[in-house]
């Protein structure tokens, strides 16, 4: 059983905020502790569009405390708290930072493999690796968790046809 236990979630998936902190709950010592943290981009100025006006990094990071916050009331049982934090920056430098900041020891994350939509998260998953002070448990993701269930129930149901095709026979 782990003491302190940092968990990265996206704030954007609460599927993945749901299977990482059940997991963390299979691991966490009764007494242990537990912190959420999840990394965002601090908006700039416009750039190119300077009337366009991007989310303030005060106003952003409030967003994410709050989606961390309702993932924590949904999902984590009653008779355990969680410390949030809300990282401006590179996430894979600054989920290093904070574990080594909070001698943590073990570090969750969820990984989203290697699809075009999320370049960024298979780099941060593989830096967190490398990098860490701790050790680091990098779950599946849930499309291939899903697969995996499929897989599963279409094995029965081959199994079962083949049963039924002998029994007629």
């Amino acid at each position: 059983m782990y003491q302190k236990m940092l968990l990265a979630i996206d704030p954007e998936d609460d599927g993945e905020g749901k299977c990482a902190i059940a997991a963390a709950m299979e691991l966490l010592a009764e007494n242990g502790e537990l912190h959420l943290a999840s990394a965002f981009q601090p908006g700039g100025g416009g750039g190119f569009f300077p009337h366009v006006t991007q989310e303030a990094p005060q106003e952003k990071e409030a967003e994410v405390r709050k989606t961390l916050d309702l993932l924590v009331r949904k999902y984590l049982p009653l008779n355990r708290t969680a410390t949030l934090h809300a990282l401006a920056g590179n996430a894979g430098e600054k989920l290093v930072g904070l574990a080594a900041q909070l001698e943590a020891d073990l570090m969750i994350l969820v990984s989203r493999g290697s699809s075009g939509r999320w370049p960024l998260r298979r780099a941060t998953v593989e830096y967190v690796a490398v990098n860490a002070p701790c050790r680091v448990l990098v779950l599946p993701e849930l499309e291939k968790e899903k697969e995996k269930e499929k897989e599963k129930q279409e094995d029965g149901a081959q199994d079962d046809a083949k049963a039924k095709q002998e029994e007629d026979q």
